[in-house]
Formats: structure tokens, sequence, C-alpha cells
């Protein structure tokens, strides 16, 4: 124990999130492969994104009444564990049932149990590490899930180019690496317990009172929803929707969109605290409504792609900026209150790409993504009736 430091505890947590990426983003590069050689509906695709998150959103509550129990570690190496075991029953169940949607969905409540502990735990690890500064590990550590994103659509598309889509199967098992890394990690690195003075704390009881509360759940759930609806869908856009070869349509849709997220989130932790909040979170808010049109309307796929791209830029400052924003209105709300924004902004990962997808099989591609305009448009007058005092 003595060989391991502070600084392998943050490694594993960026490993964590790392894992998390993979596990919620591997399976949408797939989308139209699962559709050709499974013949998977666009229905069917929509309904593993809600799964996945659904499951997170239901491990997330669960988490918070046992984790105390079992302790960080325990619950930290088993997450890494159910994140290599649902890799593994991508690759391997949809070809032993007979209904291969069957071993898909198995491989998705698992994988979704492991990323739903990381989402959990990987923070408070961090914060209660003693670390000097704390500030920019927290921010790195949060556009750690972003590199993690862009690493999977960048080395999976090199895989694709070399190995050939054929043998996709394959690759869920390479994946496994980050999640076997962090779980060594987790088992052996020093970890420290989470102490909170509850005093002054302000009771969920209270806030839930409040309507500013209330509007806040509301943004987190906009901007959880903005983010996911393109990033789940832009791979199979691209490729049945503007026709683009899956190697340029993955490159410059979700691979670019992930790392304009993850500078996003680089900046927005790094940022001087005199610049304004709300004038920020509307011009993310204002750039994600037009990057949403550009993607939809474009009649060249390249400017469709950069639009894609552009909204990752903006959906990356979304979630931390009104995380920020909470933490000003309601300096007491303590860790329940952010738990609540978690479980939000989960929700809004799993419904707004589901509402997508529906549509999408109702009617057309662009249809479909285009319902999407309205998370950020939400969120635009979220911020506008905040800023007002128009709920207090």
């Amino acid at each position: 124990m003595k060989q391991f430091s502070y600084r392998h505890t943050l490694t594993a947590c960026y490993l964590g999130y790392v894992s998390q990426a993979v596990v919620n983003n591997l399976g949408p590069l797939l989308f139209s492969t699962f559709q050709r050689q499974f013949n998977i509906g666009v229905g069917s695709l929509a309904l593993l994104i809600s799964l996945n998150f659904g499951i997170q959103l239901l491990v997330d509550l669960a988490t918070v009444h046992f984790v105390d129990r079992i302790g960080y570690r325990a619950a930290a190496v088993a997450a890494g564990v159910f994140c290599s075991v649902g890799l593994c029953s991508m690759g391997i169940l949809p070809f032993i049932f007979k209904d291969p949607y069957i071993g898909l969905v198995i491989a998705v409540v698992i994988n979704a149990i492991g990323g739903g502990l990381l989402e959990v735990l990987v923070s408070p690890i961090v914060e209660a590490l003693p670390l000097g500064n704390k500030g920019a590990a927290m921010s790195l550590l949060h556009s750690f899930y972003c590199w993690g994103f862009v690493a999977v659509v960048l080395l999976s598309t090199i895989y694709f180019s070399f190995i050939g889509i054929e043998h996709w199967r394959v690759l869920p098992f390479l994946w496994i690496l980050p999640s076997l890394a962090s779980l060594l990690l987790f088992s052996r690195a020093p970890m420290q317990p989470l102490v909170e003075d509850k005093t002054g704390v302000a009771p969920l009881r209270k806030l839930f009172k409040k309507r500013t509360f209330l509007l806040i759940l509301l943004m987190m759930i906009c901007a959880g929803a903005s983010e996911q609806a393109m990033c789940q869908w832009a791979s199979f856009f691209a490729e049945a929707g503007l026709g683009v070869s899956k190697v340029m349509g993955d490159l410059l849709g979700p691979c670019a969109f992930a790392v304009l997220m993850g500078l996003s989130r680089v900046f927005f932790g790094t940022r001087k605290e005199e610049q304004p909040l709300e004038r920020i979170l509307l011009g993310a808010s204002l750039l994600c409504l037009a990057s949403y049109f550009v993607t939809v309307f474009s009649p060249f796929p390249l400017l469709s792609l950069a639009g894609c791209a552009f909204c990752g830029l903006s959906v990356g400052i979304m979630w931390p900026g009104t995380f920020s924003l909470a933490s000003r209105i309601f300096p007491r709300g303590g860790t329940a209150m952010f738990a609540m924004f978690a479980l939000a902004g989960d929700a809004g990962c799993g419904f707004g790409p589901g509402i997508v997808g529906i549509v999408m099989k109702e009617t057309t591609l662009n249809k479909g993504l285009f319902t999407a305009t309205v998370f950020p448009l939400l969120m635009f007058v979220g911020i506008l009736l905040q800023n007002e005092g128009t709920y207090k």
C-alpha cells in the first residue's frame, strides 16, 4: 500500500471517467452496424440509449444509500468490474442469443451499472484528496470524460480503417483496458473519507419549495438532453442521414464534438470569476440552438458536421455552468442538492436521445434531430427567468 500515492488515486479517477466515456459512447458508434448486421430498427436503438442512462440514474439513487456501508474502495472496484464485464458482453452476447438485441440489452445494463457507480463515486473521491490545487484537479477530472470520448472515436476509427468494421466484436475487449487499470489502482491506492460539515445545510424539502431550485432542475435536464441528443446520434446521423463515410463522419462529427466539449470545460474550469456566468450560459444555449439548426438544415454535409462539432463547444459549458450557478444561488445546498442536480442531468441524458429516436422512427432522421432544439431553447428561457428574478 505504501508504494501508492494520492496521485495514483487521482489517476484512477481520471481512468474512471475514461471508462464511463467508453461504456456510454462505444455502442452508438456501432449503431449503423447493429442496424445492418442484426436488423435492429431506429426505435430499438433509441431504447438502448434510454436504457443506459435510465439504469445509471437508478444506480445513482441506490448508491447514495449503500456506498457508505460498503466503502468507496469496494464500490469503485465493483464499477471497474461491471464496465469490463459489460464491454466483453457486447462482443459475445449478441452472437449467443437467438435474438441479438437481447444480448445487446444485457450488455448495456451491465455497462450502465458500472457507469452509474463511476458517476457517483469519482468526484467525491477526488474532492476528499489532500491535493494542493483541488480546483484545477476537479476541472481536469471532468474534462477527462471528453478526452475519453475523443479516444473512443479516434482509436475505434483507426481500428475500423485497418482491421475492418466487420471485425467490430473484438473492439469491446480492447476497450476494457481503462476499466481494468482503474479497478487495479482503486484496489490499492489510498483514499480519504469525505467529511461534510452539515451545520447549516439546507434540507431538500425546503429547496423543493423554491421555484428557482425547480427551475435549475429543469435546466440540468435540458443540459443533459442537449448534450446526449447530439452525442448519441451524431455517428448514426452522419452515416445514414448525411451519407458520408464512417471514418469521415466519426472524425468530423462525434470526435470533433468531444474535442470541443473538452476544450470548453477546460476553459470553464480556468475562467476568471468576474466573468458573468449567466451571460456565458446564455451564449452557450444560443450557440447550441444554432448548431442544431446548422446540423439539420445545411445542404452541405461538411457544414452539418461542423454544426455537430460546435454543439460540443456549447454543451460542454452547460452542465458545469449550471452546477456553478446553483452553488452561487444555494451556497448551503450541500451534497444532497448536487446529487439531485446530477440525477436531473442524467434523466435528460436518457430521455433526450430517446425522444429524438422515437421521432426519427416515425418521421425522418432530420426531423428527429430537430426535435432536440427544444432543449437548448428551454435552457435559454430558464436562464432568462432566473436572471430577471422571475422565480424566487
